[in-house]
């Protein structure tokens, strides 16, 4: 009896091990990530969506016209500041120097400018005397324009270092608020480096940058729809104010401004935004036949195929292989003429590595 026990004792403990270990290996099954796009017409291959970011409509990078050492720094981010108001200033020892220099230089050249003017009008007396020469006379003169053309160029060298020393003084060009500083007390600075930014325009932008391939189609005065991440369960309108005609050398992208038709105090600049073109009402394009990417095509002896992908929580989905029948090739890709139905999920990557029937992760 105790036998029978001990054997009933040792299959249930099989059991529960074989149980957990086959809960271990469902755990452990991992699913292959594959891509895939949504069935659409023509025309819905012709709203595409781009990333873009919110900036104040007038943002002005704020810098210096020299180098130096920053002795002088008024600006925090979110401080309102008036137009004049002082931002920044650099130590100008240098420029301070030259300009002492250039007022000594003017001083010289008026003292003797005067001096040469006495001359020439005692000279002259003279002259008209008959006690001097004509020759006397014509060197009095041309000393005279010589000491005039040296004051003339004494005055002109003190404003431009005067300008030198505003080249070290950054005040506001027009009210707003500083929305970016880059620096800090006693740094070393160089010319034309952007130590702050001044958000100066109260209407907000958006800039998105298109392909090479997409720009074209931009026009100003386009409607797009635009979300944002930090805005939930809200679109804006917007419309395209202007178009860069160069590729932006960072992005490689063209540049494209966006204006917000319907904007709120949610919105700030910085923020990142999604933006909606409908490429198709652009193009008054009315077409309705299917289109698949032709990276989603593959051919094997019965002709044409693609996987569809079968989904109920768009999350997990089965793999069908799919016979469909193909029409011309368009930029957007295959026309189909039948096979497949508009809100298909189809897979667009990794065809070699698919199987009929496989589980797959979508992504």
């Amino acid at each position: 009896m105790k036998s029978y026990s001990y054997k009933i004792s040792v299959l249930i403990v099989v059991l529960i091990l074989n149980s957990c270990k086959e809960k271990v290996a469902e755990k452990t099954t991992i699913l292959r990530p594959v891509k895939y796009e949504i069935v659409g017409t023509s025309n819905a291959q012709n709203i595409r969506t781009f990333s873009g970011i919110a900036k104040a409509s007038d943002e002005i990078e704020l810098s210096f016209r020299s180098s130096g050492i920053i002795t002088k720094l008024n600006a925090k981010v979110g401080q309102k500041v008036s137009k004049g108001d002082l931002i920044a200033t650099l130590d100008n020892v240098q420029a301070t120097l030259a300009f002492e220099q250039a007022k000594s230089s003017v001083n010289a050249a008026q003292s003797a400018l005067n001096t040469s003017k006495s001359n020439l009008n005692r000279i002259k007396l003279l002259y008209e005397k008959g006690s001097n020469s004509l020759s006397d006379y014509e060197t009095a003169k041309n000393a005279y324009q010589s000491a005039l053309d040296q004051f003339e160029s004494a005055v002109r060298n003190k404003s431009i270092q005067a300008s030198q020393i505003n080249y070290g003084v950054i005040r506001a060009p027009k009210s707003g608020i500083i929305a970016i500083k880059n620096n800090e007390l006693n740094e070393t600075v160089s010319a034309g480096q952007v130590i702050a930014v001044l958000n100066a325009g109260k209407d907000i932008n958006v800039i998105v940058g298109l392909p090479e391939n997409m720009i074209n189609k931009a026009k100003i005065g386009m409607e797009t729809s635009l979300s944002f991440s930090a805005i939930e369960n809200t679109s804006f309108e917007g419309r395209v104010i202007e178009v860069a005609p160069v590729i932006d050398a960072n992005s490689a992208t063209y540049p494209v401004k966006v204006d917000i038709v319907n904007p709120t105090n949610a919105i700030k600049p910085g923020m990142a935004t999604n933006v909606t073109f409908n490429f198709s009402i652009a193009k008054n394009v009315t077409n309705t036949t299917l289109v698949v990417p032709v990276k989603a095509v593959g051919e094997d002896g019965n002709g044409n195929f693609v996987y569809l992908i079968k989904s109920t929580d768009g999350k997990v989905g089965i793999i069908k292989k799919q016979t469909i029948t193909i029409g011309k090739i368009t930029n957007a890709g295959f026309e189909i003429k039948s096979g497949l139905n508009a809100g298909d999920k189809i897979a667009t990557a990794g065809l070699q590595s698919i199987l009929d029937g496989q589980k797959v992760k979508l992504q």
